[in-house]
């Protein structure tokens, strides 16, 4: 397994300053920033335009825009402030969010949600890639530059070069890119709504008919899958670096703040505006950010082709940078920028096969974060107890030491995840291709089957972080009260 070998001093590459420190404890002479610092990071991250197309996703559950407005709203608050509490793992630990997590499933037993982790985190990437590719070159056909394929592979290379630069640089390059991403961004956003204001029919708005609670739930637990859940396994990656004396309740009100603001403003816009122009909703499914231009003026095409290149690049270089630490996580000896140059190459070849090669971009998104949501929202439930119950800091040595006080497997949280995620796939349902075996739970115990009114809830994610939670908490918190005793 790893250790704690100091990494070397950072290093400078064309001006910026090239990160050494890969998965081991950020040393006190390291430590800097406050908690305001994390709004940067987490805003530039979640600001981009493609959460205005989840109105339409809301709405495709069947309910109303008031319906979607309040499921699409917890549901974003309720997952970035999970994000929030886990990032005060990393004040606490100074090391990343799955070597932290070996405290709560010992040092050899952390490879599973690693694991998790790591596809997760790498289908982000791929995922916010394929966006940008198709975004810029849905543009350039607009202005009458063309739309073939060559078109889509010189905008694919630029957006990837710069998401591998960043993510290769580190932790300094990316806190500056990602404050210069957030001011540039929220101006051409609101450009952007401004422009399409006058698009929305109030009088369409009301008159969507209002749906069932299933759907309600399904829109909910959508917000829940596609904001924040996601973001969890990467928080500490970034609050790491705060001095242990950092208010904790000022690193999850910033975190929480940061990653939430723009997609609230997002979602109460894009909800009404999906709501207005059945057509433009439909459209959203194949090129969710292509579909946005065509209501555009011809003229600021190419400042929204900046913003939604920009708001994608900030969230795709949070992905890679900490996808690479994953990667070092599961005991690839390399360095950190090597890692990351790895995972980018991982995302080229995903990325070809969501732009090139995919039907509907619509449902292979839905059926990724479903998918792999549930397993990872079980170790979320896992992870975000373990923490409660913990009143201690972590012993940085026993992180990396089979042998230490967190031990080599805590069987309890793998066999927790694996219920979890048992419990959960049987609750949700995808209409892709191959993904019919999901929702086997629905019919026995009562729910209508996977055609019934609750097929499309997916009570399973939140099945599986209540089972993750209240399992470690009821079943580990001795485990925990005797590792703290032996400090």
């Amino acid at each position: 397994m790893s250790t704690t070998t100091p990494a070397s001093p950072p290093t400078q590459a064309g001006g910026f300053t090239l990160e050494t420190n890969g998965i081991n404890v950020i040393t006190e002479a390291e430590r800097k920033g406050s908690p305001k610092d994390l709004f940067w990071p987490w805003c530039a991250a979640n600001v981009s335009v493609f959460g205005l197309s989840y109105g339409a996703y809301f709405l495709g559950f069947g309910i109303s825009a008031v319906q979607a407005l309040v499921a699409g709203l917890i549901g974003t608050v309720l997952s970035f402030l999970l994000v929030g509490f886990a990032s005060l793992a990393g004040k606490r630990g100074s090391a990343p969010t799955m070597i932290l997590t070996r405290s709560s499933f010992g040092v050899r037993g952390g490879a599973l949600p690693t694991a998790l982790s790591y596809i997760l985190l790498v289908g982000w990437e791929i995922i916010l890639v394929a966006l940008a590719t198709l975004a810029v070159a849905t543009v350039a056909a607009r202005l009458g530059w063309g739309s073939g394929d060559g078109l889509k592979i010189v905008a694919f290379l630029v957006v990837i070069a710069i998401v591998m630069a960043a993510g290769m640089l580190g932790f300094d390059v990316i806190m500056k890119v990602q404050t210069w991403i957030t001011y540039a961004t929220v101006v051409l956003t609101v450009g952007y709504v401004v422009l399409t204001w006058d698009h929305i029919s109030w009088s369409a708005v009301s008159a969507v008919p209002s749906g069932s609670l299933q759907g309600v739930l399904g829109a909910l637990v959508l917000g829940i899958t596609a904001f924040g859940l996601g973001w969890v396994n990467s928080a500490a990656d970034y609050s790491r670096y705060l001095p242990r004396s950092a208010s904790g309740a000022g690193v999850v009100g910033w975190t929480t703040f940061g990653a939430s603001v723009a997609p609230i403003l997002l979602v109460l816009f894009g909800v009404p505006l999906a709501a207005s122009d059945p057509d433009l909703s439909a459209k959203i499914g194949s090129d969710p950010i292509g579909a946005l231009t065509t209501i555009l003026p011809t003229w600021y095409l190419i400042p929204f082709a900046i913003v939604a290149i920009l708001g994608l690049v900030g969230g795709a270089v949070l992905d890679i940078y900490s996808s690479g630490l994953t990667l070092l996580t599961l005991g690839l000896k390399i360095p950190r920028w090597t890692a990351a140059g790895i995972d980018g190459v991982i995302a080229i070849l995903g990325t070809i096969y969501v732009v090139w090669i995919a039907e509907n971009f619509l449902w292979t998104f839905m059926a990724f974060l479903i998918v792999v949501g549930v397993p990872v929202a079980a170790w979320c439930g896992v992870f975000l107890a373990d923490l409660a119950l913990r009143h201690q800091a972590y012993d940085e040595t026993a992180l990396y030491d089979p042998r230490g006080r967190y031990g080599s497997v805590n069987w309890v949280s793998i066999a927790l995840v694996l219920v979890g995620t048992f419990l959960g796939w049987g609750l949700v349902t995808n209409a892709t291709e191959g993904f019919g075996w999901l929702g086997y739970l629905l019919d026995p115990i009562g729910l209508g089957g996977r055609e019934g009114g609750w097929a499309y809830a997916n009570l399973g994610v939140l099945v599986a972080i209540v089972v993750g939670f209240a399992g470690y908490y009821l079943l580990c918190a001795g485990r925990v009260r005797r590792q703290e005793s032996a400090a």
